[in-house]
């Protein structure tokens, strides 16, 4: 039997509008839709008259799900990933899935269907640095913060960071204390009505001249030392 293919999709990160021809297509035309959370993943179905069955896979049960998901790309099943918003595997679920994949069903194939990643929008729009960047995701709340803290602070580049609204302050008044005054670039809401972007410095939104509201998701660049 050949086996099917999983489809790694990328989904809005926001906006709905912002998803693929390609995407849509794919997603009608496949057998399973593997998503975070169904709920989240039904409103993009609605908006484009998709009706295909979905599997919840999270951060919770990603490992409980991985063999029962392979076994239908086995039996010949065509599968698509998404996650609640932009692409899979980026600070979301659906790598281990992928690794055991290519460990041990080599013939399955995994393929992407670009579209909308925080980070990268986040990025092209900063007015920073774009040649070369480090994306770390969110940092460790607690063991290991510091260290990775002085680790990036001699990074060459652009650095790239999620945070929670409830921890974006502590996190840029962090930044400032370690990395020193540098430039950053914050964004919250992307895509979505009540967007906000701030160019400024650590050290205004350290101090309270920027306030940052406690709603909404936050991608924070901070620029290369020196720049």
């Amino acid at each position: 039997m050949t086996p099917g293919s999983l489809f790694v999709i990328s989904t809005p990160i926001g906006n709905l509008d912002d998803i693929t021809y390609r995407a849509v297509k794919i997603l009608n035309d496949v057998d399973y839709v593997v998503c975070e959370d169904t709920r989240v993943t039904k409103r993009l179905f609605d908006k484009y008259d998709i009706d295909v069955k979905m599997i919840t896979q999270n951060e919770y049960n990603e490992n409980k799900k991985i063999d029962s998901i392979s076994k239908l790309l086995v039996d010949g099943a065509n599968l698509a990933l998404v996650t609640d918003a932009g692409t899979p595997c980026i600070s979301d679920p659906g790598y281990r899935l992928i690794s055991n994949i290519k460990k041990e069903y080599p013939d399955i194939k995994v393929i992407p269907v670009p579209g909308p990643s925080a980070v990268i929008s986040s990025l092209s729009i900063s007015g920073l640095p774009s040649d070369c960047f480090y994306f770390i995701g969110f940092l460790p709340k607690k063991k290991g913060r510091q260290k990775k803290l002085e680790e990036i602070s001699f990074f060459e580049g652009s650095i790239i960071i999620y945070e929670s609204p409830k921890r974006v302050l502590k996190t840029i008044k962090d930044l400032f204390n370690i990395l020193g005054n540098r430039k950053v670039f914050i964004a919250r809401e992307m895509t979505k009505i009540y967007e906000q972007t701030f160019y400024t410095n650590l050290q205004s939104v350290s101090s309270g001249k920027i306030i940052l509201k406690e709603k909404g998701e936050y991608v924070i660049v901070v620029a290369k030392a020196g720049y």
